[in-house]
């Protein structure tokens, strides 16, 4: 038998703080339409089916009558962009929107986001899902060169590198831009014309083209498309750039062709379950991880439990599969947010019970297999773990449908430095030992490829952004060499 008690291992931080953080961060979500009716309403309805890529911030962008307007707030969309008001701000039949979770950049009203600059090809305003990887090399440059940088966000350094091109058209300072920046984008820009939309040469970040009565919409997900109740068109292609004006929709494709390799984590956690991500329905996906991993990690026990929300869809999966039965062993709190104040360590010990509660008559006496989508630090998955033996459960075994998160992410999701990664420092053993349940395990990396479709991963020519797993980055990480780790900001701002 082995030993399920809980274990603090050397070097590995275990505070009750670090609950707060024992996550995968959404990167943010973007949208824009043209030609609309009401586009600022149209926009906050999109912004709103987006919001689970970024909470903690919410903006739009406005075109009406040779004029741009523009809200940017903390906060979610609902709080602002909800109010009749705000919507009458925002004239127009043009707009881009913008939900965040910053990655890059302080939470800061100046780097809410979209950014807007006053070039002398007139207006230009931008939203940005990702992350770049030279923006610091670039940031430094510029102000070097005399540029007065408004906000720490990296998306402020396309705003420039727009400005300073000395082509004549606004695409072509555009695609110059593009040219110069490493890393994951998806791009919504609006100009006094047209809305334009661009994803990397890898097509790291999602973007997708819908339509609805003829006009066309670009978001990060598909699921914003049906909130409006418009069609999906289609994904936009890695490296590609659409042009929507009232011409309709022109593609250009300015950078040399190469596979696609989008991030695997759309599927693992960030796209919302209804959301289809090229071509894949997300929720037949996480069901099918779930079935690989009962393939791969036979048990026996009583009941199939998941973590509530992002554990349901590979638990019901692994259920189908063994043929254990599912059920709702954790109840989640959907009312708890970041302002419950925890004042000493003894109710900051409890505040996962805030979040999650056992639902005893389902685990009392039974042996429960526990399913999560991922291991990041380990401190919430200790307290779950520890959740159900408190509620009777006999033996906990803790599966995970996706592998082990060994090296942090540049490219839009908040990973913690690899030191504070569980499972880039720790065996499997120890892992298994601090988090205190009887038996781990993760869904191997082929697991992961033969649930999106494939037979495996191709190692010569990876389907996916897969970093966080193989330590295979794609593109080229300039603002990790010390010399371009620059001081990005000397105002402190107050909240």
């Amino acid at each position: 038998m082995t030993d399920t008690t809980h274990q603090q291992i050397p070097g590995h931080l275990d505070t009750p703080d670090e609950t707060e953080d024992d996550t995968l961060r959404e990167y943010c979500g973007v949208f824009g339409v043209f030609e609309f009716e009401d586009a600022a309403a149209i926009t906050a309805l999109g912004l709103h089916a987006l919001q689970h890529r970024g909470q903690e911030a919410a903006g739009i962008v406005t075109f009406d009558s040779g004029r741009f307007h523009g809200e940017r707030r903390l906060g979610l969309v609902g709080d602002h962009f909800s109010k009749e008001s705000t919507i009458k701000r925002l004239p127009g039949s043009a707009a881009i929107g913008h939900v965040r979770y910053a990655t890059t950049g302080e939470t800061m009203l100046r780097n809410v986001q979209p950014l807007f600059a006053e070039l002398n090809t007139g207006g230009f305003a931008v939203a940005h899902n990702g992350n770049l990887t030279n923006a610091q090399a670039l940031r430094r440059d510029l102000i070097k060169e005399g540029a007065i940088f408004q906000s720490t966000s990296d998306t402020e350094v396309m705003l420039h590198l727009v400005a300073r091109s000395r082509k004549t058209a606004l695409i072509d300072r555009f695609i110059e831009a593009l040219r110069q920046i490493e890393g994951a984008y998806s791009l919504v820009c609006l100009t006094n014309k047209k809305l334009i939309g661009a994803r990397d040469p890898l097509g790291i970040r999602p973007l997708v083209i819908g339509e609805l009565d003829g006009k066309y919409i670009l978001a990060s997900e598909t699921c914003a498309l049906d909130i409006i109740g418009a069609r999906f068109v289609r994904d936009v292609k890695n490296g590609e750039i659409v042009i929507i004006s009232e011409s309709g929709l022109e593609s250009i494709e300015p950078f040399p062709p190469q596979p696609m390799r989008p991030c695997i984590f759309e599927y693992i956690y960030f796209a919302r379950p209804d959301s289809v991500v090229h071509g894949r329905p997300v929720y037949e996906v996480r069901k099918a991880m779930g079935r690989e991993l009962a393939r791969e990690q036979v048990i026996a026990a009583d009941v199939v439990v998941p973590v509530p929300d992002s554990g349901v869809p590979a638990a019901l999966g692994y259920s189908q599969q063994s043929g254990i039965p599912f059920e709702l062993g954790i109840i989640r709190n959907h009312y708890v947010g970041r302002t419950f104040i925890q004042p000493t360590q003894s109710v900051r010990e409890v505040g996962v019970r805030m979040k999650h509660s056992a639902n005893r008559c389902v685990v009392e006496g039974k042996r429960v297999i526990l399913i999560d989508d991922s291991i990041v630090r380990g401190t919430t998955s200790v307290k779950i773990v520890q959740m159900m033996r408190d509620a009777g459960a006999t033996e906990v075994h803790f599966l995970i449908s996706s592998p082990p998160i060994t090296h942090p992410d540049y490219y839009g999701i908040d990973t913690p430095q690899k030191e504070k990664l569980l499972a880039a420092t720790h065996s499997l053993e120890e892992m298994r030992a601090y988090i205190g349940c009887d038996s781990l395990a993760f869904l191997s990396v082929d697991g992961i490829y033969r649930a999106t479709g494939y037979p495996g991963r191709d190692n010569a020519r990876p389907q996916f952004t897969d970093h966080c797993f193989t330590g295979d980055y794609p593109t080229s990480l300039t603002d990790l060499v010390e010399e371009n780790r620059a001081q990005v900001s000397l105002l402190a701002e107050a909240s």
